[in-house]
């Protein structure tokens, strides 16, 4: 090791570059997460993968899979609107 080094040229910041992914801190209640982690298990796949998805899946509802209740309520409007 040497006795002293040399910074002049050195830059502050981030050994790696951003990867399009933000590490933040989260608080979730205890069921919410063993449901995921249930959930994720499954499927094999990561937890935090599997709450990725269902927030991209609720900021953009018209991507989200067809559920029973958002189909009868379809129905209903065109019903209705009949």
């Amino acid at each position: 090791m040497k006795t002293e080094y040399d910074f002049s040229n050195a830059k502050r910041g981030a050994v790696i570059p951003a990867s399009g992914k933000t590490r933040i801190t989260i608080f979730l209640d205890d069921d919410i997460l063993e449901a995921f982690r249930a959930r994720a298990e499954a499927q094999g796949k990561g937890y935090q993968t599997l709450i990725n998805e269902t927030l991209r899946a609720a900021i953009q509802p018209e991507h989200s899979p067809v559920t029973e209740e958002s189909l009868r309520r379809v129905l209903r409007e065109e019903l209705r609107a009949a």
